[in-house]
């Protein structure tokens, strides 16, 4: 992916890591929101990743919206649509892309990025990271929803109405992040959770991830009649067989993702 100007692509074994890198703080800026879309979207189709990791350079996680360069690209009527649309869909390329997502926040993570922590399958984090919704403290909106799936009520409502942030090891003793680390081991404990993801069954953990999506707004009923469905189809493949024989043998499978 040598077209990244504020992403950049790294391949570890089966382990797709991109890093943002958009000084000084990795805001979301249009052309790092597009390149996140475009990178995730070619990793659903490349079958040589089966896991990604998401990270970023620099003390900041993500500080949120540029809002300088939202309003030197909203101008005439329709940008403002777009804008919102381009940045939903980044949001979305995380959480439906095909491979699991483990996502290693160092430092801030504000508004649009707790969105891309929610919008991430596992969450790493290190003592110094920190999930936040300060626009209130600029007029705005941003995050909310996404926030929703990961804080209580009372708690989601005091950060969005007072600009409160949530600190990495308050965020690991409310079950929200899986890992609370030092900054030094953040990255090997996220790629030790991504690596494990990428030796299992690659059929299995796209097919488990889409279900997991397809679900999570389903009653009980249907939600695990879906998961039943999708369980027999999971079944059929070569790599269930494998996995089974594997077991049956007491050997480790290997798997061809069909």
């Amino acid at each position: 992916m040598n077209d990244l100007t504020q992403l950049t692509y790294q391949l570890d074994g089966h382990v797709a890591t991109l890093t943002m890198n958009a000084p000084p703080v990795n805001a979301l800026t249009r052309t790092l929101n597009d390149e996140l879309t475009l990178a995730l979207d070619r990793i659903s189709e490349m079958d040589e990743v089966r896991a990604v990791l998401l990270t970023s350079a620099g003390k900041v996680f993500c500080a949120g919206a540029d809002l300088k360069g939202r309003a030197e690209n909203i101008k005439v009527a329709g940008d403002f649509s777009a804008h919102s649309r381009r940045t939903r869909e980044c949001f979305h390329a995380i959480r439906e892309c095909a491979k699991p997502v483990v996502v290693a926040v160092q430092g801030a993570a504000l508004g649009s990025g707790l969105a891309m922590v929610a919008s991430s399958d596992i969450i790493v984090v290190s003592d110094k990271a920190s999930l936040g919704l300060p626009e209130v403290d600029v007029g705005l909106l941003g995050g909310c929803r996404h926030a929703m799936r990961l804080f209580s009520h009372s708690r989601l409502r005091r950060m969005a109405l007072t600009g409160m942030r949530v600190g990495g090891e308050e965020l690991y003793r409310l079950g929200i992040a899986e890992v609370c680390t030092t900054p030094e081991d953040l990255l090997p404990k996220a790629m030790e959770i991504a690596q494990t993801i990428a030796s299992k069954s690659p059929v299995s953990t796209r097919m488990g991830k889409h279900t997991l999506n397809v679900i999570e707004d389903m009653s009980l009923r249907d939600g695990y009649r879906y998961e039943q469905d999708m369980t027999a189809q999971i079944g059929k493949t070569d790599d269930a067989k494998e996995a089974q024989r594997a077991f049956a043998e007491k050997r480790a499978p290997v798997f061809t993702g069909r």
